[in-house]
């Protein structure tokens, strides 16, 4: 088993986990960015590149290459929700390169597709917060024993300034609760 160092870490099973997390939620809100931008396939290419990796594929180009893409998808997008769900279609790619280093920012990579769910949830209710945070249950609930280990090694998510970033606080400080 492929093992990758850095100040702890973390091996090829643990990337897995973390990358099937994020992929499952990024493909739920795939939808979401397809119904906005037709015929931009950047964000599907990131998730099916992920899933290889998930499947059992070696971790190779294909992911990063896709992540960036799906990212410039985000970028591009013409609304909130599209450009919250391109982004989580590329942290879904990018998991698989997950760095075992101790900085808050690295938990964006396991936690920012979940919260961006939470977000497009309450965007469609309204700007309801409850509907939030019901997602935010449902994804603390899907998180694995082993997906918490990992996230555990990691600093706490910083309080950020947008409403995903604080979605992502509040799901870090409940996972590691749930621990």
């Amino acid at each position: 088993m492929t093992t990758v160092t850095g100040d702890f870490e973390l091996n090829i099973d643990e990337l897995r986990v973390v990358a099937r997390y994020v992929s499952e939620i990024a493909r739920e809100l795939l939808p979401t960015f397809e119904e906005a931008v037709h015929g931009d396939s950047r964000p599907r290419v990131a998730i099916d590149a992920a899933w290889e990796f998930v499947s059992g594929a070696r971790r190779t180009k294909l992911q990063r290459v896709a992540s960036l893409a799906a990212h410039r998808a985000a970028k591009d997008a013409p609304t909130e929700v599209s450009r919250l769900a391109a982004q989580a279609a590329g942290d879904a790619a990018s998991a698989a390169y997950l760095h075992p280093i101790a900085k808050a920012h690295q938990v964006g990579h396991i936690l920012r597709a979940p919260a961006n769910a939470a977000r497009v949830a309450e965007i469609y209710a309204g700007d309801d917060p409850r509907a939030a945070d019901e997602m935010l249950s449902v994804a603390r609930d899907r998180a694995t024993p082993v997906l918490i280990e990992v996230l555990c090694r990691y600093p706490t998510a910083p309080r950020g300034k947008s409403r995903p970033a604080e979605l992502m606080f509040v799901l870090d400080a409940a996972m590691r609760a749930s621990r």
